[in-house]
């Protein structure tokens, strides 16, 4: 679990609108346009008139890529290329921006107060709004303001953090450790934290009082900004509550009392704004999600199956869905340079091996997105050893039990890092997840960053989002493609509800030597040529590369160059 305090603002420029399309090869354009290979509204199928076959075999530096247009897998959900962070905002144009992290369960809206737990001095102090001028440190809202205005600004959705603890923060001094403060310092030092007021709300409320209440924050927050998307995270990785924040909730959450808090907090939430998108239950990883963090009633089994089963139960006796979205964070636990159980070995997040760029580590950072979703690939970490025995494929598990538990949940990720921010490696997994996440069906992901200079890992957002500087982007629909190296290479492709016949690819080469890609592209239109856009270790910026011409029908070779990240978009 990395240390950090909080995430601030982020911005972006909006994914055209979804298809209403199902999973499937058929899929109909909104609008009336038929996107090719798909039926039309009379049942038709648009033929696929330019299909390129190549045949290859698969030797070290070869790969062959296949492209069908014709096979739509899936709309991609415009919110999967979001931020804890606004770095390089200009640049990286991502879709949604979360205001989280541990800072945000000892939150006061009303002053901006927070408490740092464990990760500084368990001291309540005004970190979250230190960068503004002193008169509106203590102005309702201004930690999160910033963060809304941006993002909404630039069509990008903004996530809220809700506490769903007990107390907040009630003041910013003195420093130091709170619970120096005296017995009774939750008295003294904190606020009641109230899902609901149960009277008339204020844009400003009284800081005096005793309380601060959530609905009241959710009702200041819709009627301050009256346009773009709001969501609602239900707190920030409450498995986690007894290590991070003991001085607020020293013991461990159990399954009963988490399923409790979150009913609570989600009716309050969507009292006030119905429409309002919930996320929950925000866990920090693996252990949370199977018994959450070894907790006291752990024998009530696999606690993500519980928490969906009963949310359900709960969403069914309000007459309402409370939870719009599962919420787990992803911090890889895989290792390179050790053994399969990951002993010995260094973990591509943990630490300084986050900033690991051996040989081995880097080889474990740039597989490890496999274990998203591949039932081939078994990383080397204790999950693999000792709770999964084989496979993760995370994407698929999670939404089996959604399915199974809370049928219509979608699925985000608020947090993800996969370690090598400063390197092509980091790029070079931070691309492959996104991919993976528009082909697998991803809901919502943001990134959060280990620091302000995670260059390269940024990099990876502008292949999808801005990948010829003039906001040149993947399409909004996931076709199939596919590689016959998935170990040395990753390739995805897209077409566009707004642009019917362009076709954008991204290619990734794993291996430090070029790989020379034979690509086939099935689509109705013939293409000779293609634009090329290229990420490589030189610098963490896509740059324009010479174009390549067809070799034949709808077919190309291309060298990806060494730990690179490339953008195809053909032409005729």
């Amino acid at each position: 679990m990395p240390q950090k305090k909080s995430a601030l603002v982020g911005l972006s420029v909006p994914l055209a609108l979804l298809l209403g399309c199902t999973d499937g090869s058929e899929a109909t354009a909104r609008d009336g346009a038929v996107i090719p290979g798909a039926s039309d509204a009379a049942g038709t199928t648009v033929p696929t008139t330019v299909i390129g076959t190549v045949t290859s075999t698969t030797t070290s530096g070869t790969a062959t890529f296949t492209i069908n247009t014709a096979k739509i897998l899936r709309p991609i959900s415009p919110l999967i290329y979001g931020l804890n962070s606004t770095d390089e905002i200009a640049t990286t144009k991502q879709t949604a921006v979360r205001s989280g992290g541990n800072r945000m369960t000892g939150h006061n809206w009303e002053n901006n107060a927070s408490n740092a737990g464990a990760d500084w001095q368990f001291q309540n102090d005004n970190y979250l709004v230190s960068s503004l001028a002193t008169n509106l440190q203590s102005v309702p809202g201004q930690a999160v303001r910033g963060l809304i205005e941006a993002s909404h600004a630039n069509g990008a959705a903004a996530i809220l953090t809700i506490p769903n603890v007990d107390y907040v923060a009630a003041d910013k001094s003195p420093a130091g450790d709170v619970r120096t403060s005296g017995a009774n310092y939750l008295q003294t030092r904190f606020k009641k934290n109230v899902a609901k007021k149960g009277s008339a709300f204020s844009l400003t409320p009284d800081p005096t009082d005793d309380s601060v209440y959530q609905d009241e924050f959710v009702n200041w927050a819709k009627t301050t900004f009256t346009t773009g998307k709001l969501l609602f995270d239900l707190d920030n990785e409450p498995d986690l509550w007894s290590g991070t924040h003991p001085e607020i909730h020293p013991d461990k959450v159990t399954y009963a009392e988490l399923v409790e808090r979150n009913t609570r907090f989600a009716s309050a939430i969507k009292d006030v704004s119905p429409e309002a998108k919930i996320l929950g239950f925000v866990s920090y990883g693996w252990n949370g999600f199977v018994n959450l963090q070894d907790a006291p009633d752990k024998a009530k089994g696999d606690f993500i199956n519980y928490y969906l089963k009963s949310m359900q139960a709960a969403s069914t006796q309000a007459g309402r869905r409370l939870v719009d979205y599962l919420d787990v964070h992803w911090y890889p636990e895989a290792t390179g340079g050790g053994d399969a159980a990951g002993t010995g070995g260094v973990r591509i997040t943990g630490g300084a091996g986050a900033n690991d760029v051996s040989a081995a580590v880097v080889e474990a950072r740039v597989q490890a997105p496999r274990s998203l979703w591949d039932p081939t690939y078994t990383e080397a970490s204790w999950i693999t050893k000792w709770s999964t025995n084989g496979p993760i494929k995370l994407i698929p598990l999670l939404k089996e039990k959604i399915a199974a538990n809370y049928p219509g949940t979608l699925l985000a990720l608020t947090e993800w890092n996969y370690g090598g921010g400063k390197h092509i490696s980091g790029a070079i997994a931070s691309a492959d997840v996104l991919g993976i996440y528009g082909r697998e069906g991803v809901d919502l992901a943001c990134n959060w960053g280990f620091g302000a200079d995670e260059v390269f890992m940024r990099a990876a957002f502008r292949a999808y989002r801005n990948y010829d500087g003039a906001g040149g982007h993947f399409g909004d629909t996931a076709v199939e493609a596919t590689t016959s190296d998935i170990a040395a290479t990753s390739v995805y492709a897209s077409v566009d509800s707004t642009a019917l016949g362009k076709v954008v690819i991204v290619a990734i080469n794993k291996r430090t030597s070029p790989v020379t890609a034979s690509i086939a592209v099935a689509h109705t239109s013939s293409f000779g040529a293609a634009d090329v856009f290229t990420l490589t270790a030189a610098g963490p910026a896509m740059t324009p590369a010479p174009g390549i011409t067809a070799t034949g029908a709808n077919q190309f070779q291309y060298v990806l160059p060494g730990q690179s990240v490339s953008v195809l978009v053909p032409k005729p």
